[in-house]
């Protein structure tokens, strides 16, 4: 069995832990990236996963695929993502007013660009082959201020996922169609913190733990048209169990090449996810919808760094567990309500607001890397035909965080049983882009 020991480690396991539990200020709960269709984007995600609209809603609900026109089809989306992301430290952190040291994080949340594609082709009457690519979880916190009172804490946290979900999507009556793909995910992060001792300096060295990872899932949806005006989807995406494989590292001094310190590995658990989804037609040009979702982000309660191997300095001991940090995070949840107005043959206008219920409701839960809270969207879109092949997305979403502070504590390798606590109030929102060409070629 293996043994929780390495009491040396757990420090720096901390650190790097609380960056991979907090990867990145993701645009939806936790750290999952939600931007994965211009048109569902115009209407804050509201009835995403109900066949009618794009190829995109396979994201959600792979029976969408089913309702690809004959022939070739495809969708290519981009989501541009300006997040605003502060923590201010107050009373209460331990190195507040300390020389050379910012009491807050300046604005941590890097650009991202992120893209998302579709194709399908009917195999047949009743059947589609269908394919998506996604990055389904990931980008990444930075803070400017690298020298800042939660430095020992956060300097640097990313995550990155590519995801392929070949698909099979069939209808088995009229208006009832299912579908089903596997997922094939890769993963990798990188996760930096000043070393922890006390007094830290500004000029303190990184402690950098990086990894990747490919691992598998599935997906797996119906959908239901009552009537030619009501359709009803429910998609559902499995977890991801991934372990990613790397080192723990340490650089000569501030600038040179890191020198590679002991292997390491990290399970880290990506949640599965269900999303319901109507679409109603209230006349020939006028349509409402709306979306649940839950993500089972309960799952994620905490995360291991593991010692494959006995080796110096990092790891005392083979094979053990050399840190293990809670997380507590609860289920996350999504409420959206849209409603998309044919203007005339070529134009289509839409809008929707969300609400979303953060995984972290907590301060101590509440990572330096992730200041994740309740958040609202307010969003807008278009869509216009080019041409009978040809169809142009855009949409834009502002999103703002609705309160939440962070309280954390975090270990240091000397003096001995000494930890460094930041207490901050946090801001967060952020400003979306994104924009899409569909195509089709029918045979």
């Amino acid at each position: 069995m293996r043994q929780f020991t390495g009491l040396r480690f757990a420090p720096l396991a901390s650190c790097a832990l609380m960056g991979l539990a907090a990867a990145s200020p993701a645009m939806a709960g936790g750290f999952a990236v939600r931007e994965q269709s211009a048109e569902f984007q115009g209407m804050s995600f509201a009835g995403a996963a109900a066949a009618g609209g794009g190829l995109s809603g396979m994201f959600w609900n792979p029976a969408v695929a089913a309702y690809a026109p004959k022939g070739y089809s495809s969708e290519s989306d981009a989501a541009l993502i300006l997040g605003n992301i502060d923590i201010t430290a107050k009373a209460g952190t331990t190195l507040l007013g300390s020389p050379g040291l910012a009491a807050d994080t300046g604005n941590m949340a890097k650009p991202a660009l992120v893209p998302a594609s579709y194709m399908a082709y009917r195999l047949s009457e009743n059947a589609v082959l269908a394919l998506s690519l996604n990055s389904p979880f990931g980008l990444a916190t930075d803070p400017p201020n690298r020298a800042w009172v939660g430095q020992t804490h956060n300097r640097l946290s990313e995550l990155k996922t590519f995801n392929a979900a070949p698909t099979l999507a069939v209808r088995l009556a009229p208006g009832l169609s299912v579908g089903f793909g596997a997922q094939i995910e890769y993963v990798e992060g990188k996760f930096q913190n000043a070393f922890p001792s006390l007094p830290t300096a500004p000029t303190a060295l990184d402690i950098s733990v990086e990894g990747k990872d490919t691992a598998y899932g599935f997906t797996a949806g119906v959908n239901w048209a009552p009537t030619s005006q009501t359709s009803i989807g429910l998609g559902y995406r499995s977890a991801i169990n991934h372990n990613l494989k790397g080192s723990i590292s340490i650089p000569a001094s501030p600038i040179p090449a890191q020198v590679t310190g002991n292997p390491t590995e990290v399970a880290l658990t990506l949640p599965d996810i269900a999303t319901l989804s109507l679409r109603q037609s209230l006349n020939d040009k006028l349509r409402v919808t709306g979306t649940v979702e839950w993500t089972h982000w309960s799952d994620v309660q905490k995360l291991e760094v593991d010692c494959p191997s006995l080796g110096a300095p990092f790891c005392t001991n083979a094979n053990h567990i050399a840190n293990s940090i809670p997380l507590r995070w609860v289920d996350g949840w999504m409420f959206a309500l849209g409603g998309e107005y044919d203007f005339n043959k070529q134009l289509q206008l839409r809008s929707g607001i969300a609400y979303e219920m953060s995984p972290i409701q907590d301060p101590i839960n509440r990572t330096t890397g992730l200041p994740d809270q309740n958040r609202f969207y307010l969003s807008g879109g278009a869509s216009y035909k080019l041409s009978d092949m040809l169809t142009a997305d855009l949409a834009y979403t502002h999103f703002w965080g609705l309160g939440g502070g962070t309280d954390r504590n975090q270990p240091v390798l000397a003096p001995p049983g000494s930890f460094v606590r930041v207490v901050g109030d946090v801001s967060e929102s952020a400003d979306i882009i994104s924009g899409a060409i569909k195509f089709k070629l029918n045979p």
